[in-house]
């Protein structure tokens, strides 16, 4: 049985019954033809897996590139990307096309196919912001299918794919709107810092792509140095009325953010941090040294030595502050 040790970024050893990649949709479902008795998994980077045992069914890499100008007006344009590309690869190359919309989103392992399921976000935009609709094969009938924004049903962290789709689609292409006119955003985190410190006070798109890169690469360790699939878990989204009368009272120095209304938005990295996790280990897993929202492979650890270290986590913070933190990680 082929090992699944190159195709996920946590770094576990695991077996798979067949590994198949995958690199047009003709491919998907001459697979298909075969009537699998299982419905195959699908891997596209492997950076939001953790394998706790040995995968039974056929593994599918979407391997589906391609980089399509569809139309363009004054101010915008529209892209089809195949399922299989590099995500970072893809958000560079708008931007050196001068499209832009994306650059918030720098550095996020993963593929393209990947990035609509998890409706990837970071520094104050989030995938929707930019999404138009996107292709896949049923898995089981082998029937085209096509999703727009509306029928995703995004959520933060969240979409159909991670529900009722779940398992029964393989993306091949996705489809973007992006603008030929910057519109900055550098409000979130340490962006504004970054630049300033390098003295820019009027950013391109590639200065915010750049200073991205810079901070996440000071925070979050290099997958292929040290195992990891990113941020473990969900920031919690809670109500605004719990937040303010039973924890900032206990907790002054509790930080947040508005969400939506009613909800306000707790960073999972410091309640973690409060628990005094951050750089500790349970065994080869460890929670990071620089960043405790990040659970690494300290070097040959299973996957269920990451998921312990996990729940013990869970424990900790539900324990100290009542508050469930709920994985983004997809757990096999």
């Amino acid at each position: 049985m082929p090992s699944l040790l190159p195709y996920n970024t946590f770094g576990i050893d695991v077996q798979a019954e067949r590994i198949i990649s995958i690199a047009s949709p003709d491919e998907v479902k001459q697979f298909l033809d075969e009537k699998p008795i299982t419905p195959p998994l699908i891997l596209g980077g492997g950076s939001n897996m953790l394998f706790c045992q040995d995968v039974k069914e056929t593994v599918l890499l979407n391997r589906i590139f391609g980089r399509e100008l569809l139309s363009s007006s004054q101010d915008s344009v529209t892209v089809a990307i195949g399922g299989g590309e590099n995500w970072h690869e893809i958000v560079l190359w708008t931007l050196q096309q001068g499209w832009y919309g994306l650059e918030n989103l720098s550095l996020i392992p993963g593929t393209v196919g990947a990035a609509p399921i998890q409706n990837i976000g970071a520094y104050g935009v989030e995938l929707k912001d930019n999404f138009i609709g996107l292709e896949a094969i049923d898995l089981n009938s082998g029937e085209d299918l096509y999703f727009d924004k509306t029928s995703m049903a995004f959520g933060y962290r969240d979409s159909i794919f991670k529900h009722s789709l779940k398992g029964k689609a393989l993306i091949t292409k996705v489809y973007f709107h992006l603008s030929l006119i910057p519109h900055i955003n550098t409000s979130y985190g340490m962006i504004q810092k970054v630049l300033e410190t390098v003295g820019i006070d009027q950013p391109s798109p590639i200065d915010v792509s750049n200073a991205i890169i810079f901070i996440r690469k000071s925070k979050l360790p290099d997958p292929a140095q040290m195992g990891n699939s990113g941020s473990f878990f969900k920031n919690p989204d809670l109500d605004a009325v719990f937040v303010q009368e039973k924890l900032l009272p206990q907790y002054p120095k509790m930080p947040f953010f508005s969400s939506q209304p009613g909800k306000l938005k707790i960073p999972a990295g410091w309640l973690i941090d409060q628990c005094g996790w951050k750089g500790k280990c349970l065994g080869n897993a460890g929670c990071y040294e620089k960043q405790a929202l990040v659970l690494v492979n300290m070097g040959g650890a299973s996957g269920s030595e990451i998921w312990e270290l996990a729940k013990s986590i869970q424990a900790s913070v539900e324990k100290k502050f009542g508050i469930q933190l709920e994985p983004e990680v997809n757990l096999y």
